[in-house]
């Protein structure tokens, strides 16, 4: 022991282990207030953070779903499809048609124009949308096409793959037009119409199921 220790004293040892004990503690009162940062008002980071896409709110149906009214003269109510929270759904629409003197090409331009018309307002808010180009036309079969056959203006595969399933389930689902859950369709160019089929999946997953269910017709 020098000199100096001996006229102060020796230091005491425990000393640092009341130091290690107070740093603890603050260390543990900075973990408990971030902890309770959202419980005190203590506003969140405004750093943006990918969760992930949010689940769907949409409701998928309109207050019209539930009207029961018959449809004014010269109209008739139609089931179409359209596009909701990623799948297909069924709306109902009038559209203006005579059924008594309306042939089957024209129930078929008919569902195509409501497929094409833009969706109103409370369809809008539902989550409706429609991916159905404007301007598509249905034409009779050619010389040559099986039985029931529709030609569009656009050739089928080259529609956007959830307006064609649109198109699809619209028709299949319509008296005259379908078939066993299927429908006959060919485009403007020289290539033979094909079977197209609507399923469970197609309506699941219009945009990654294809639609085309039929082998090529000769």
């Amino acid at each position: 022991m020098t000199r100096s220790e001996r006229a102060y004293g020796a230091p005491r040892r425990g000393r640092p282990r009341g130091g290690r004990r107070r740093a603890a503690a603050a260390l543990a009162v900075v973990a408990a207030c971030a902890a309770l940062a959202s419980g005190c008002g203590i506003r969140s980071t405004s750093v943006p953070v990918d969760a992930g896409a949010a689940p769907s709110r949409m409701p998928c149906r309109t207050a019209a779903s539930d009207a029961t009214l018959p449809p004014p003269p010269g109209s008739v109510s139609v089931r179409i499809h359209l596009i909701c929270a990623s799948q297909l759904a069924t709306v109902e629409r009038t559209a203006e048609l005579d059924e008594s003197r309306s042939d089957r090409l024209m129930v078929a331009q008919a569902l195509l124009d409501e497929l094409e018309r833009e969706p109103s307002a409370d369809e809008r808010r539902a989550g409706f949308s429609s991916d159905v180009p404007v301007g598509l036309r249905a034409a009779d079969a050619r010389q040559g096409d099986p039985k029931g056959t529709l030609r569009l203006s656009e050739q089928p595969e080259d529609l956007p793959a959830e307006a064609l399933a649109q198109v699809v389930c619209t028709f299949t689902e319509s008296d005259g037009i379908g078939s066993n859950g299927s429908v006959l369709l060919g485009g403007p160019g020289n290539y033979a119409p094909r079977g197209y089929l609507c399923t469970s999946e197609t309506k699941a997953r219009p945009a990654e199921v294809p639609t085309l269910g039929a082998v090529e017709l000769p």
